[in-house]
């Protein structure tokens, strides 16, 4: 035999050797599990199963589908990444005590809110998001100073992410409390809260936060938090702005157009879009500001361009599928409510526009190789784009779309 064609034969063998042996190491870490995690996925998995056999009845088939594959897809997360574990499990504790507070009152009341020391002071629904929104101011304040004190950068860095995970907790918390306390207002108004800007602002902050939280531990960089908590406390003001000028805080009721099970899946698949695109302008800024500024302190302190660069592209890929999936799903619930599947709204089309826009970015880098500085600035201006198409179209146009105005 060929000496050449018998040392690729066996190149090729080591090789897949090689990869079955990953692929065999890969699985057993994932499936080989602390008690812990296998205590987690029980907890899970019961509390699904009382929830289906106790509220099945008041649940359509596509309420009972996304449970079913909530569950085991909630298990899966928490075990990619073990800090979801705690979240999970602080979120649930503290949303059933806040709601077994409320039922400590005849029939209920809504008003309990006002007497009860933890529901007034820390676990409402509007009290929790404002804990929400000081804890992320503070996290932004607590990652500057990181990237702006040396000597105490990684101390300022650990209080800022922490302050982080406990401001999503918060956020997560009223918006658990926020849906339990739509239905003591009145059966017919109940629904999950992301129907008008007050809810959909909240949705956005916790899930920008998030993202960024687990691109963190990715890449083992806590400096970007600095950059990308300026566009979470941006969203933090205007929500304050919102709640207190517009006292746009109160729950109100479903328009026939939002009574749809649609929008459970629609909205957050659409916000998983505007958070990581949000993320990925943010990452361009800081990578733009170390392009042209290599040499300054706090520039050096920030990851290298390439590993910039590789998590603007990561952030809009998963941006960019989410926000597909999110459009083909508002067509399906523009077909129900509207009787038809695309019908040129502004809404639609700068949600056009936007899709159209990362659908290139994503075509230059993925078929042209299209990397550094014009994508940084490509990504950003992509945030006003995405800015315009979120917020501008309800301050400036009106449609179909008319849920959220200012």
């Amino acid at each position: 035999m060929d000496p050449k064609k018998s040392g690729a034969i066996v190149s090729q063998t080591a090789m897949h050797n090689t990869c079955q042996s990953l692929n065999s190491t890969a699985m057993n870490t994932y499936f080989k599990r602390s008690p812990f995690d296998w205590l987690f996925a029980a907890l899970i998995l019961v509390g699904a199963l009382f929830t289906l056999l106790r509220y099945g009845a008041y649940m359509d088939y596509y309420e009972v589908g996304i449970l079913v594959c909530a569950a085991p897809a909630l298990v899966a997360m928490a075990w990619f990444w073990r800090p979801v574990r705690v979240l999970v499990l602080a979120v649930a504790a503290l949303s059933l005590l806040s709601i077994w507070m409320y039922q400590g009152a005849a029939g209920g009341e809504l008003a309990r809110a006002n007497t009860a020391f933890m529901l007034k002071y820390f676990l409402a629904s509007q009290t929790a998001i404002m804990w929400m929104s000081v804890l992320f101011f503070l996290s932004t304040l607590f990652y500057w100073l990181g990237l702006l004190v040396k000597s105490q950068a990684t101390a300022f860095a650990n209080i800022a992410s922490k302050m982080a995970w406990v401001a999503v907790m918060a956020a997560l918390v009223g918006m658990m409390v926020r849906w339990y306390e739509s239905y003591l207002i009145g059966a017919d108004i109940g629904h999950i809260p992301v129907s008008n800007l007050y809810e959909v602002f909240v949705l956005f902050c916790w899930l920008t936060t998030l993202f960024y939280l687990y691109f963190e531990e990715i890449y083992s960089t806590k400096t970007l938090g600095a950059f990308v908590m300026l566009v979470v406390s941006a969203a933090v003001g205007f929500l304050l702005w919102y709640t207190f000028v517009r006292e746009a805080s109160d729950i109100q009721p479903l328009v026939p157009a939002l009574k749809s099970w649609w929008m459970k899946v629609h909205v957050p698949a659409n916000f998983i879009g505007y958070g990581t695109f949000a993320l990925s302008a943010m990452v361009a800024l800081a990578y733009l500001l170390k392009k042209r500024f290599p040499n300054a302190y706090v520039m050096s302190t920030l990851p290298t361009l390439e590993v910039m660069d590789d998590l603007m592209y990561k952030a809009i890929a998963v941006g960019f599928a989410f926000f597909t999936i999110a459009t083909v799903l508002g067509a399906f619930w523009a077909a129900e409510a509207w009787g038809g599947y695309w019908s040129w709204d502004p809404k639609e089309t700068w949600a056009l526009i936007v899709w159209l826009n990362y659908a290139a970015w994503l075509h230059m880098r993925l078929v042209k190789g299209l990397r550094g500085v014009v994508s940084a600035w490509w990504a950003l201006v992509g945030l006003l784009v995405t800015t315009f198409a979120f917020l501008g179209v309800n301050m400036f146009l009106s449609g179909l779309h008319s849920y959220g105005t200012l």
